[in-house]
Order: structure tokens, then sequence, then C-alpha cells
């Protein structure tokens, strides 16, 4: 089986049976050509076993894809002189071979998977940045309609409020939910909603939760706190309606300035924009905004599985790194305000 045409077989796999996003797509794509350029020049050992290297003939045959292959892979990722590539990327780029090489083995490509053997480099823990409660509540209220007509060239008229209303209910809803950006800005009007318990009308007495889609097509249902249903609410009555009236009818529920779905580029950009007029001495990024969901839920005393669910994550041990930041704040303030702590 050519690599080419291997490739194609995989992507369409994995885009139907795991049902990924064009953009973890084309990061899957993308590091497969990586590898096949490599390849295309890497040198070809002829010995048995393991460390047999294919090379150059992998491209014919994907049955020719050794441990040695891999193994020399991440050698040249990690020492290229265009640029060593972070032992972080390195591993995203050897997970996505040894995906592919594992489907390869099932397919009977492969006699027995190269890459199972093949473990990445090891990458130094980064803690999540999250800003605190007080500079988060800074940053929404930038956000608001009325600093909106404040900042610096503004008009102050009515598009910058009905922009400032989009604006506001969009980093409210990041913070109440700890949604990534691409869910954010991928919802639809009617995957926030309001559940019933049953005593009355459901908009009076229930709970507002927000249905979010995650990688893998993975739902989840998140409570939405009252400030910002009270904020999207607020778009979706002033604002939503003149933006759709400016473009093609679509079930998106932030809109651009033009009525089409508004894209993360321009969501981000929103994310400067409040970050600037809040004069946070903190780097603000999308990611800021779930970090600092889970970091203060935590904080709050929230049990760790409860914000596992809440964030998405397959694995407890992937939330776990957020109790780490709680713990080393937790030491700092004992060792800084407790008598017997100072030496």
């Amino acid at each position: 089986m050519p690599f080419e045409r291997a490739t194609e077989t995989y992507l369409r796999h994995i885009a139907i049976e795991r049902g990924l996003s064009q953009h973890t797509l084309s990061a899957y794509r993308r590091d497969l050509l990586t590898f096949a350029s490599w390849l295309a020049t890497a040198p070809v050992v002829e010995s048995e076993g393991a460390d047999r290297a294919g090379g150059p003939a992998v491209l014919d045959d994907v049955g020719r894809i050794a441990r040695a292959d891999l193994a020399g892979f991440v050698e040249h990722l990690a020492t290229r002189p265009s640029g060593p590539l972070a032992p972080r990327s390195v591993a995203r780029m050897l997970s996505s071979v040894r995906s592919f090489t594992a489907f390869a083995a099932g397919e009977g490509w492969l006699q027995l998977d190269p890459g199972a053997s093949v473990r990445p480099p090891k990458a130094p823990m980064r803690l999540p940045k999250a800003i605190s409660v007080h500079d988060m509540e800074r940053l929404l209220a930038a956000a608001s309609p009325a600093d909106a007509a404040d900042a610096p060239g503004a008009s102050g008229g009515a598009a910058d409020d009905l922009v400032g209303l989009r604006d506001r209910a969009l980093l409210e809803l990041l913070y109440a939910t700890g949604a990534r950006i691409s869910e954010a800005v991928g919802l639809s009007v009617d995957d926030v909603t309001t559940l019933s318990d049953g005593s009355g009308p459901a908009a009076d007495d229930g709970l507002s939760v927000v249905k979010v889609t995650g990688k893998g097509n993975k739902q989840r249902v998140v409570p939405l706190g009252s400030f910002a249903r009270a904020a999207i609410d607020a778009y979706l009555v002033r604002a939503r309606p003149v933006f759709a009236a400016r473009g093609a009818s679509t079930p998106a529920l932030f809109l651009g300035a033009r009525g089409a779905r508004l894209s993360r580029q321009s969501a981000w950009l929103v994310i400067q924009a409040a970050a600037e007029r809040a004069e946070l001495s903190e780097h603000v990024s999308p990611h800021t905004f779930r970090h600092s969901f889970a970091t203060h839920l935590l904080e709050g005393g929230a049990d760790v599985r409860v914000v596992q669910e809440l964030l998405g994550h397959a694995s407890v041990a992937t939330t776990q790194i957020y109790t780490m930041v709680t713990a080393d704040m937790l030491r700092d303030v004992y060792q800084t305000a407790h008598p017997r702590a100072r030496r």
C-alpha cells in the first residue's frame, strides 16, 4: 500500500469513526506529510528486526515502516537545523504517526505496529495560567456596552452598543462554562436552554444550561450562571436580530457584524480588545477563561471529577493539573501568612 493512499484511507477512517473536526484532521494530515517529507531523505538501515529502517521505500509501501523510522523522525524533529521542536510539539507529531501505524497494522498493511514501542520525549510540566477573580471581573466589565463606548476610537453609537452586548455575552459564557473558544463560536441558539424542575414556567424556576459539543463530537451539558444568562438574553433580544438581518439565515449563537457566524479569529480579537481596555498586566488568551473557570471552581471547593465533567476531559488526570495550581497558591499563602512558616 503506497504511503499517500494509506494516509488518505486513514484520514477518512478517523473522520467517520471518531467524528474529528476539520481543524483536527488538518493537523493529522500536516503531521503525516511532515513524516513523509522526512522519509523521502531518511537513511535506509538494512538489518534484521526493529532496527531496520525503510527510509524512502516506505513511500511506496507502508509495510516497510520500522521502529527505526519513527525513532529517527523523533530525533530529527528534536535536532533539525531549521529549528528544533519543543518536546510537546514532538510528542504531538509522534502521536499522529503512531496512530497511523496502529491503524496500518490493524488493516494488515504492517505485520506489527512499529510505533507501539516508541516513546515521546518527556515534556516539562506547564501549569495552566489563570487570572484572579478580581481581574476576571475587570475583564468582563471591559466588554460591556458602556465600556465599549468609552474605548479609544469608539463612536459610542448604537452599533458599538450592539457589538458590546455580543462581546459581553461571549466573554461571560466563556468564563461561566469553561468552553474552548472553538466550542463557543460553534454554539447554536438552541444550545442555550433552561431545564425546568416542573413547579412552574421553565424560564422562571429552571436551571439555565448550554449544550457544548467538544472534541470528537462529544456533547456535555454545562450550567449557565445568572450573569452569563442575563448577558446572553440581552444580546439575543437587542443585538443578534440586527446582525442576523444583515446576512443569510444561520442558527449560530454568536454572529459577526455582517450576520455570519463569528469566527475563532474574531473571537480572539474580542478577547484581546477587552484585555487592553481592562489594562491587565497578565497575558490573556481564549484559554485563560477555561483555566480560570477550572481554577476558581477548585478554589471554591468543587470536586475535581465535577470539574472534569464540566471541562469535557476524557481523563481526570488532565483535570488534576489544576489542583496543583491551587496547591501552589495555598503553599504561598501559608508561607507568607503563618508566623511559624517563615525562616
